[in-house]
């Protein structure tokens, strides 16, 4: 894959065409948690609300579609978009009539498509219930391309996947572009990590060093300081000859861990790893706890940073300009292990900074600790905004290819 380069910054937007009349389906991100049928989290479905409204201002037909859940090709009544229709319905305040085609584009669809004024929405049955979505198969990006005139994809969290809805339907449509959402991302996300105000601070927590190798190399290469926490804070310290007891340890990437310190130190990048932490018997939240330096007994296996790399990475935090968050310090569900995200967190909302929340866990944390709303940017999609952290190029972002 290539890297990022400044084409994929630069993507023409719903602000950019004319849809008077047109016919537009927008690929959004409708994957919101559902119990027995209610929405449980509306975020994202408020998230799209700014292009939507904009093309029905604009006088567009507008046809949403997205995913939710994995249905794996078979429709599963649960995983029915019907409950979004209803909901956004009421955060739109006019109709969204529901196309309710178990293969997505179907008579229900086509009629509705037909049928539509300018100004009127209509939103497809879950794309996920067709098996080809996910295999990016030529026959249903077809029939997607065939509903439309002009497509906009407005899914961040799926832009790192190539499937029919944000990537195939591209290849049959004379315009494609992004919608605001995807246009914030790519702007926060790419001038973060392409062209960041300094001093720039990466915060890396998580399980794993594994799911995290391109982007620790990637932003060696890009930061002043980077911080290190989360389960594979215990890899970096065995790598410094540490005792680690029955901490998360990922063996196989001890030597990288090794190289990655010595790449900091070559690159004079500050990289900071836990000075002490918090460990427990068992991985519970009543298990008996307590705080060690870097050497973790026999026995004991670490839950989150103690308080003097809280108070360390604070201090790091305070004079950047620029900070990516990517993964918690510890385990933040269960209370006796939250201290360290929730310091991160605090440190993050009183600096005069651009703060970008990469998706995932993290995200989840900020907005539970209510800290959200002191953030420049929670990205929406977790696995998406670490391959940009990545330098990757997005197959949902290239296929916008301003046609």
């Amino acid at each position: 894959m290539k890297g990022m380069g400044v084409d994929m910054l630069n993507k023409k937007s719903v602000d950019d065409i004319n849809v008077k009349g047109k016919r537009v389906l927008v690929r959004c991100d409708f994957n919101v948690p559902l119990q027995e049928g209610k929405i449980t989290d509306e975020n994202r479905l408020v998230a799209a609300l700014p292009t939507i409204k904009k093309l029905i201002n604009d006088g567009g037909k507008v046809i949403l579609c997205s995913h939710l859940g994995k249905p794996k090709g078979e429709p599963k009544p649960e995983l029915s978009l019907a409950p979004v229709a209803v909901r956004l319905a009421e955060l739109l305040g006019q109709e969204v009539k529901f196309a309710k085609d178990d293969n997505v584009v179907g008579e229900n669809a086509k009629a509705a498509v037909a049928a539509m004024k300018d100004g009127d929405v209509v939103l497809l049955e879950n794309t996920r219930y067709r098996a080809e979505e996910t295999k990016n198969g030529e026959a249903f990006s077809k029939e997607l391309a065939s509903l439309c005139d002009v497509f906009v994809n407005d899914a961040f969290g799926t832009a790192h996947r190539a499937h029919c809805s944000n990537v195939g339907v591209t290849q049959f449509v004379d315009t494609a572009v992004v919608g605001y959402l995807m246009q914030k991302e790519i702007e926060f996300l790419g001038n973060a990590v392409n062209n960041p105000k300094r001093p720039f601070v990466a915060i890396l927590g998580g399980s794993k060093v594994s799911s995290k190798i391109s982007v620790i190399e990637n932003l060696l290469d890009k930061v002043d300081t980077l911080i290190i926490g989360g389960g594979m804070a215990y890899t970096f310290l065995k790598a410094m000859g540490k005792e680690t007891g029955k901490s998360l340890l990922e063996p196989d990437y001890i030597d990288y861990a090794k190289k990655m310190l010595d790449k900091a130190a070559e690159k004079n990048v500050k990289m900071l790893i836990p000075v002490d932490n918090v460990v427990a018997t068992e991985f519970n939240n009543d298990a008996p706890f307590k705080t060690v330096g870097q050497d973790i007994e026999e026995g004991y296996l670490g839950l989150d940073i103690g308080e003097e790399t809280c108070k360390l990475y604070a201090d790091a935090i305070k004079d950047a300009k620029t900070v990516v968050w990517n993964g918690p310090m510890g385990v933040f569900e269960m209370s006796n292990f939250a201290a360290g995200t929730i310091a991160i967190a605090k440190a993050l909302s009183e600096i005069d900074a651009t703060t970008i929340i990469g998706g995932g866990d993290s995200a989840a944390a900020v907005n539970i600790l209510g800290f959200g709303d002191k953030m420049t940017h929670i990205s929406t999609g977790g696995g998406a905004s670490l391959e940009f952290l990545e330098g990757k190029e997005l197959p949902g972002v290239a296929a916008a290819n301003d046609k």
